[in-house]
């Protein structure tokens, strides 16, 4: 496998995680701040699939054809990592679909050295295409790591990309006593 091709493997997966942290959850779950600051599912599959049309799109002279209103002129602040009543997870986890196969293209037709610019990274904005690559697999994998804790706070799965997938154990007792075990060691150290 060339590097590209590696580089390439791991956004593909890291894209079906953060997906499936969605599966069998119902539409308020979904879309349920758990923290302060507001984070959820469905914004992230959001704010991904904005990033991601930009990234693999503007930089590259390749712009995604469809439009990503809430990175537009005038939206609000944040607007990219939450769904408004009006925004079905059909239609993002259905763009998000279309921006990352957008975003294959781009891959697939460019070397990993192919310059490109992010105009909202001025100055200092020419990447490569191996840049953006790595720099979209860390913002993703961030972002999915979010969206593993946000699954397994609203019902305990947890996993990489399917319940119990490389985890140390898959049984509930287990997890139990590992979790008091590490509670006590918290109480003692502290």
């Amino acid at each position: 496998m060339t590097a590209k091709e590696d580089l390439h493997t791991y956004l593909r997966q890291a894209r079906e995680a953060l997906v499936w942290k969605m599966d069998g959850l119902s539409s308020y779950d979904v879309r349920r701040p758990l923290v302060p600051t507001g984070t959820n599912l469905l914004g992230l599959v959001k704010h991904v699939t904005g990033i991601t049309s930009g990234y693999f799109g503007v930089t590259f002279g390749r712009p995604f054809p469809e439009p990503v209103p809430w990175f537009g002129t005038g939206a609000e602040p944040n607007a990219d990592m939450w769904a408004t009543p009006d925004e079905s997870r059909e239609h993002i986890v259905g763009l998000y679909h279309r921006v990352w196969s957008h975003a294959d293209a781009t891959i697939g037709a460019l070397d990993l050295d192919a310059v490109g610019h992010v105009p909202w990274w001025a100055p200092g904005n020419e990447v490569t295409l191996n840049r953006i690559l790595t720099h979209m697999l860390a913002e993703l994998n961030r972002h999915a790591g979010h969206a593993d804790i946000l699954r397994e706070l609203l019902d305990g799965d947890a996993g990489w990309r399917s319940p119990g997938d490389h985890l140390a154990s898959t049984s509930p007792q287990w997890w139990a006593e590992h979790r008091a075990r590490l509670e006590a060691a918290a109480q003692k150290a502290a």
